[in-house]
Formats: structure tokens, C-alpha cells, sequence
């Protein structure tokens, strides 16, 4: 088995480091239209199937690395120090220490979120994306972007998709030492295109997407089927991408996001990330729906929802969810 340092290794273990003073990098969060729900391999974070997303635009995380002035490594969350023994500090922390050479001083590391914290919005895939790019910067080690989604999906393998803007595949791959596990984006623009986020609870979540994915795949029997619903999808939105058709972009991806949940559901025990107002959300979507908009939504492993729909149909949306907040994935980045 592939061991973590071992992977790093493969990919800038030739690289001379060039430390510099400081560097700030954004990654934006990603909603994943065809999901990563599984892994073939825990230790690297390897997809038991590939994925599709779209990047969140100008929402996602700040990530900053500097020298330390203090003289050790330190976190700093969202403006807070974070003690060393701090479970989000020791996981930046063991991902720095993967990247850094062996004459690096002491970082600084100050990470900032536009968006909820584990609270099913990608703030992982966002965090470790942006600190993957930062610490690229910060030691001038000047990696590919297939390279830098490689290294930011051992932190969350959906970090890998949030290296890129705009529409992102992240391939399954099939080597154990996962070196096709890539992501890469798709070049198709869709300007018109909308995501409304729903920010039913910014708390964090009891269980994990790690641990929830563990205990899916190794409790639930519609896991079994999981991989075959993700590649019919994969085909019918790489077809609805080409053809530009949003009805079956949006039906396509509100499925696959409420099949990954039927396989929580059907875990032991179930793992139910959804409150009622989740819920309430989804009928009323079905309902506008059924009344002639053409309105979507997808939900990742928590119970923000995020609605789909196209400028066009804005004004409606909004006056139907007034607190949703509008992305368009495709307007200019931070």
C-alpha cells in the first residue's frame, strides 16, 4: 500500500524549494453534480467512482502562509489561534508538514471561510484546496494543476475538483498509487446558470463525510448499486453539458444527490444529515416544479440545500426562497 509521504514524494519529491515570505491563495467551494460518495483507498483518499462538480464562484476559502513570528507552527481559523492539539489545527498541520522540505521554519498559517464550516457546503474541498495552492506558492515549488488536485485530495478528496473553476471531473482511476486520480476541467461555460444556496444550519455535523462514507460502504446494501447510478449519470450530464440542455442537467443531478442519500439512509445505523427544513425545501422545489419552473436542487452530506436554476427564471426563485444566497459560477473570481 501507497502511503501518504510516499505519494507526496512521486510528485515533488524532484522539486527544489524556493521558500519565500508569504502567500495567499483562494479556492472556491464546489457542488458536486454527480457525487463522491466511497473510497477505494482510505489512506489517499481514492473515489470509488469519478465525479462531476461546479465551482461556488466567489464563495470558498482564503488561505494565507507566512513565517511564523512566533516560531512555532501555527493555525489561525477564521481569526481565531487555534490550539496545536485542536483536531482542525493537527489536520492542517499534518498536511503542511506532507508539503514542507526538511529546512522549512516554522508557518504561519491563517485560513478564513466565506461559506459554513462541516456543515455540508465543501468547506473542506474549498480549505484543503486553497492550502494545497498556498503552500505551492509559499515554497515556489510551482506544481501543475493536475498536480496540485492530486496533493489537495489526500485532505478531501473533493479538495481534488476545487483546484479548478467552473465545470470539474475527477477521474476514479483504477493504479494503486493513485497517479491517475486526477481532476481536470471541463471546458464548457454555462453563464446562465445559477446556484442558490440554502443555508438551513451553519453547525457542524456529528458525523463526517469521511466517516459517514465509511459506514455507508461497509453497512448499506444500495451501495452496492452506487457505482452504476454514477456512471449512467456521469454520461447523461456530460450529455446535458454538450447539448446545453438545463432539464437534464438539473433532474440528473437532483437524483444522484437524493440516491447518494438513500444509501445513508439504508446504512447501519442510517446516517440522516437532513433536518425538516430540508425536507421542506424539497417539496416545495417538487411543487414549483410541477407548476412549470425549472428549478433543481442538489444536497451534499448535510442539510444545506443548494437549488439549480438558470438567470431567466432569478426573480422567481428568489421570491419563492428569499434567503437564498445567488452564485454565478461564472462570473470573475476573488
Amino acid at each position: 500500500m501507497v502511503t501518504k509521504q510516499e505519494f507526496v514524494q512521486n510528485i515533488i519529491g524532484h522539486r527544489k524549494a524556493e521558500i519565500r515570505n508569504h502567500a495567499s491563495e483562494f479556492a472556491p467551494a464546489n457542488i458536486a453534480l454527480c457525487k463522491y460518495w466511497g473510497k477505494r483507498d482510505r489512506e489517499l483518499n481514492l473515489p470509488v467512482t469519478d465525479s462531476l462538480s461546479i465551482s461556488m464562484g466567489h464563495l470558498g476559502t482564503r488561505t494565507e502562509v507566512r513565517i511564523s513570528p512566533t516560531g512555532k507552527d501555527t493555525v489561525i481559523f477564521n481569526g481565531k489561534v487555534l490550539s496545536s492539539d485542536a483536531e482542525a489545527a493537527a489536520k492542517i498541520l499534518d498536511f503542511a508538514g506532507l508539503m514542507k522540505p526538511a529546512d522549512s521554519p516554522p508557518l504561519e498559517i491563517s485560513t478564513v471561510n466565506n461559506i459554513p464550516t462541516g456543515a455540508g457546503v465543501a468547506s473542506s474541498a474549498s480549505g484543503f484546496a486553497a492550502l494545497t495552492q498556498a503552500l505551492n506558492s509559499f515554497f515556489g515549488y510551482a506544481l501543475t494543476g493536475t498536480e496540485l488536485s492530486l496533493l489537495a485530495g489526500l485532505g478531501s478528496g473533493s479538495a481534488s475538483r476545487s483546484v479548478f473553476t467552473g465545470f470539474v471531473h475527477r477521474h476514479r482511476g483504477q493504479r494503486a498509487d493513485g497517479m491517475d486520480s486526477f481532476s481536470e476541467p471541463i471546458p464548457y461555460r454555462w453563464p446562465e446558470l445559477r446556484i442558490g444556496l440554502l443555508t438551513v444550519s451553519g453547525k457542524q455535523k456529528k458525523v463526517g463525510s469521511g466517516a459517514g462514507m465509511n459506514r455507508t460502504a461497509e453497512t448499506s446494501v444500495l451501495f452496492r448499486s452506487w457505482s452504476q447510478q454514477v456512471q449512467q449519470d456521469m454520461e447523461l450530464l456530460m450529455q446535458a453539458l454538450e447539448q446545453k440542455d438545463f432539464p437534464l442537467l438539473g433532474a440528473t443531478a437532483e437524483n444522484n444527490a437524493l440516491a447518494m442519500h438513500a444509501c445513508m439512509l439504508s446504512a447501519k445505523p442510517p446516517l440522516i444529515y437532513w433536518m425538516p427544513e430540508t425536507l421542506a425545501v424539497i417539496q416545495k422545489v417538487q411543487e414549483l416544479r410541477h407548476d412549470g419552473l425549472q428549478l433543481y436542487l442538489t444536497i451534499d452530506a448535510g442539510p444545506n440545500v443548494k437549488l439549480l436554476y438558470e438567470a431567466q427564471d432569478e426573480e422567481t426563485v428568489l421570491e419563492a426562497f428569499p434567503d437564498a444566497e445567488t452564485v454565478r459560477p461564472f462570473t470573475a473570481l476573488i
